[in-house]
């Protein structure tokens, strides 16, 4: 199946959600949630909102006065959300920025960050073998998606978490600034980095389409270890084939995106819903 159900025809009672960025064409979160409205028949619909960087504060503002239950952020203003929003999660805090906001019946937003959820969630999925308090895990990159990460594998329980970044200084400061397991190694390390490591994960866009591949080899990776890509265009990138060759279990980046917009639909629309096989490829098959 890769088609939801029709939508049900619109009412003046509608919920209202969608999503935030500059540019925004390319979100891919319009079909997601408009395939759950969908499958769940409820009144609402989920609109990208492209919006300036130089307008986002109005915009902001703007939401409650019509009528939206809340939005997702995506860049460049995920961390001006979190300092204009009314409120903020700590794990929003934590992280630095906000992908979700919900707005209450006083108008009142919160900022949330939801990109930790997605990705313990994805990983649980793809990877249900995974023990996150038995071993190492290394990190490649310190950028956004990587301080979520980082506070998702923390709170799990990974007893180490090696950050490597080319620019050592971003790591250092995220690992400043975060605390616990996190330990930054140097870019020439990455290689010894992996020796005993339980997952490696790609928090850059290197292997993403129109990048060149991540530049590391998996020589001393265990063979056992889990490798997950938040890239998920192409779904297979070099690094996740290297790693399928040499037979360690691999988990794609589209599973993060999809279990990341399980919490706003939750608060938005008022019913949890599930990431499927028919999900996936209806979200795949945009045209």
């Amino acid at each position: 199946m890769t088609s939801a159900a029709p939508n049900p025809a619109l009412t003046g009672r509608a919920r209202l959600a969608g999503v935030m960025g500059w540019p925004v064409g390319h979100s891919l979160s319009p079909r997601l949630h408009g395939y759950w409205l969908a499958e769940h028949g409820i009144d609402g619909a989920y609109v990208p909102l492209p919006v300036p960087p130089d307008q986002f504060e109005r915009a902001l503002k703007a939401l409650p006065a019509l009528g939206f239950r809340g939005a997702n952020v995506t860049l460049p203003h995920k961390e001006k959300a979190l300092a204009l929003a009314d409120s903020a999660t700590p794990e929003a805090r934590r992280i630095g920025a906000a992908n979700t906001l919900v707005i209450d019946g006083q108008g009142r937003i919160e900022a949330r960050n939801a990109d930790a959820f997605g990705f313990i969630e994805s990983l649980r999925e793809g990877a249900p073998a995974w023990r996150a308090k038995e071993r190492p895990a290394v990190v490649i990159g310190a950028g956004g998606a990587s301080r979520a990460i980082l506070v998702a594998l923390a709170d799990a329980g990974v007893p180490e978490i090696r950050l490597i970044n080319r620019t050592a200084a971003r790591a250092e400061t995220i690992a400043a600034d975060l605390g616990g397991p996190v330990k930054v190694m140097g870019w020439a390390d990455r290689g010894r980095a992996l020796a005993e490591a339980g997952l490696l994960v790609n928090a850059t866009t290197q292997g993403m389409a129109g990048h060149p591949p991540l530049d590391l080899a998996l020589d001393r990776l265990p063979p056992d270890a889990v490798v997950h890509d938040i890239v998920y265009v192409p779904l297979e990138t070099p690094l996740l084939a290297a790693a399928r060759r040499r037979g360690n279990p691999v988990v794609e980046g589209l599973g993060m995106l999809l279990h990341q917009a399980r919490l706003g639909f939750a608060a938005w629309f008022g019913v949890e819903p599930k990431v499927t096989a028919a999900l996936r490829a209806y979200v795949l098959a945009q045209p």
